[in-house]
C-alpha cells in the first residue's frame, strides 16, 4: 500500500496505472478471445452475444454508483490515515455491491426476453443472446464482488494485486472457451463440450468466481494493512451508506443515459442487418482495448487526487490531473493511428466474412475521429473522481449522447436514410461534444474544494 501524498507524482501515476491498464487490457483480451471463438459459431451467435452485451452494460450503471462513491470515500479517509473510516467504507463498498447486482441480476432476467425482442426477430440471433445472457445475470453479485475488491485495493495504492488477479481470471477463461463451447477444440483434437454460447458465458463466470475467491481471501489476510471483518459485512453504517449511495449517483445516472443510449444507437445499427451488428461487436472490443489506457490512467490519477484532497494537497491534486490528460492523449493517440491502418488486418482475425469485416473497418476508421480530444478530457476529470465530484459526468454524458448523438442518428438514419458510416460520425459527434463539457466543469475547478470523508 502506498502514501500517494508525497514523492513523484508522474511516478505514482504510472505505478498506479500501468498495473491497472495492464489488468483492464488482459480482461480486453479475453473478451477478445470469446468474440473469436463465439465468431467461428456463427455470424448469428456473434450477433446474439453483441446484443446482450449492449443490454448487459447498462446494469454497470449500479456498479458505478457504489464503486466511484468508494474511491473518493476510501482514498480520502486513507489520505487522512483514518484506518477505522477506511476499514468501514471497504466492508459497505462489499455489502452494497452484492445487495445491488441481487437486485439487478432479478430485475434484468425478468425483462430479458422482450429486450432482446426489441433488437431482433431471428430466432438463432434470440437464441444465442439467451444462452450467453441468463447465466451471467445470475452470476452478477460475484461479478459485482470482484471488481469491489479491485477497487478497495487500488485505492490504497496496490495495483498490482488487481492486475494478478485480472491475468489470471483471463488465463484460465482462454483456456476454458474452446472446451466449453466446441464438441472439438478448434485446431486440435481434443473433446469438447459443445456447449456453444453458454459454454463461453459459462467460462467468463467460472474464471471471475475463482479469481474473486482468491481476491476476496487476500482482502482479509494479513498482508492487507486495513482488513475488513465478515461481521462488519452484515452491519450497516448509515453514515458511510448515505456516501455510498450519494456520491456516486450522478455516475449511476450518467452510466445508465450511456448505456440506455447505446441500447438506441444498437436499434439503429440493427436497422442496417446481422452483419453490421456483428461487425460493431467486434470492432467495438477491438476499440475497448482502447479505453484500458483511458481507464487506467483515469482510475490511478483519481486515488492520487483523493489521497491528496484528504491531505489537503490541492495544487499536487491539480498537477496529477494535468499529467494525467497528457499521458493518456498519448496513448490515446496512438492507438487510433494503429486502427487507421491496420483496421482491416485486425477484423481479419476475428471473422472471414467480408462484408462484417469491411464494415468493421468503417467503425474503427471513422467511429475513434473524436477520441483523442475525449481522453484528454477524462484525464482532466480524473480530478472528479478523486474528489467526489461526479455531477459533471451526467451532464457530459446526457447532453453529449441525448442532445447530439440520438438527434444526430433520427435525422441521418430514420429521416435522410444515409448509410452505416454516419452511425460512427454520430460517435464523433458525441466524443467532442462531452470532451467540451467536462473541460468546461474543470476548469470551474469546484473539484478543488470538494471533501467527502
Amino acid at each position: 500500500m502506498k502514501d500517494l501524498t508525497n514523492g513523484s507524482i508522474i511516478k505514482h501515476i504510472f505505478a498506479l496505472s500501468v498495473p491497472t491498464m495492464v489488468g483492464f487490457t488482459l480482461q480486453m483480451i479475453y473478451d477478445l478471445v470469446d468474440i473469436f471463438w463465439i465468431g467461428m459459431i456463427s455470424s448469428e451467435a456473434l450477433a446474439g452475444v453483441t446484443i446482450f452485451g449492449s443490454i448487459f452494460w447498462l446494469i454497470g450503471s449500479l456498479n458505478d454508483i457504489i464503486g466511484q462513491s468508494s474511491i473518493s470515500v476510501i482514498t480520502q479517509n486513507y489520505g487522512r490515515k483514518d484506518m477505522r473510516a477506511t476499514q468501514i467504507a471497504i466492508e459497505q463498498t462489499i455489502t452494497f455491491k452484492v445487495i445491488m447486482a441481487l437486485l439487478a441480476g432479478v430485475l434484468m432476467a425478468m425483462f430479458l426476453n422482450p429486450l432482446i425482442a426489441f433488437f431482433t426477430k431471428d430466432s438463432a440471433v434470440s437464441k444465442a443472446a439467451f444462452d450467453y445472457g441468463y447465466i451471467r445475470l445470475y452470476f452478477l453479485p460475484i461479478m459485482f464482488a470482484s471488481y469491489s475488491v479491485n477497487t478497495i485495493l487500488r485505492c490504497m495504492g496496490d495495483a498490482k494485486t488487481p492486475m494478478y488477479l485480472m491475468f489470471f481470471s483471463s488465463m484460465v477463461n482462454v483456456f476454458l472457451d474452446p472446451i466449453f463451447m466446441f464438441e472439438t477444440v478448434p485446431f486440435t483434437s481434443i473433446p469438447g463440450l459443445g456447449m456453444g454460447a453458454f459454454g463461453a458465458a459459462l467460462a467468463t463466470v467460472i474464471s471471475q468466481s475463482i479469481a474473486f475467491s482468491i481476491g476476496f481471501a487476500y482482502l482479509f489476510s494479513k498482508r492487507n494493512p486495513v482488513r475488513p471483518t465478515v461481521r462488519g459485512l452484515f452491519r450497516l453504517h448509515w453514515e458511510t451508506d448515505k456516501k455510498l449511495l450519494t456520491i456516486g449517483l450522478p455516475t449511476g445516472l450518467e452510466t445508465v443515459s450511456r448505456n440506455l443510449s447505446q441500447i438506441i444507437v444498437m436499434k439503429f445499427v440493427s436497422t442496417f442487418g446481422t452483419s453490421v451488428i456483428a461487425a460493431t461487436g467486434v470492432a467495438g472490443r477491438i476499440l475497448g482495448i482502447a479505453f484500458t489506457p483511458l481507464m487506467g490512467v483515469s482510475m490511478g490519477a483519481s486515488t492520487i487526487v483523493g489521497q491528496n484532497l484528504g491531505a489537503e494537497k490541492v495544487d499536487r491534486a491539480l498537477d496529477t490531473t494535468r499529467w494525467a490528460a497528457r499521458i493518456v492523449t498519448i496513448i490515446i493517440g496512438f492507438f487510433v493511428l494503429v486502427c487507421w491502418l491496420f483496421g482491416d488486418r485486425m477484423m481479419q482475425i476475428f471473422v472471414t466474412d467480408r462484408e462484417i469485416i469491411q464494415a468493421g473497418v468503417l467503425y474503427m476508421t471513422y467511429g475513434m475521429l473524436g477520441m483523442v480530444a475525449l481522453a484528454y478530457a477524462f484525464g482532466l476529470s480524473s480530478g472528479f473522481g478523486g474528489a467526489g465530484y461526479n455531477y459533471p459526468y451526467v451532464v457530459s454524458s446526457a447532453v453529449s449522447r441525448w442532445a447530439v448523438m440520438i438527434p444526430f442518428l433520427f435525422l441521418t438514419v430514420s429521416v435522410l436514410k444515409l448509410g452505416f458510416i454516419w452511425v460512427t460520425l454520430a460517435y464523433v459527434a458525441a466524443d467532442v461534444a462531452e470532451a467540451a463539457i467536462l473541460w468546461r466543469y474543470y476548469a470551474r475547478g469546484i473539484w478543488k474544494t470538494k471533501r467527502v470523508a
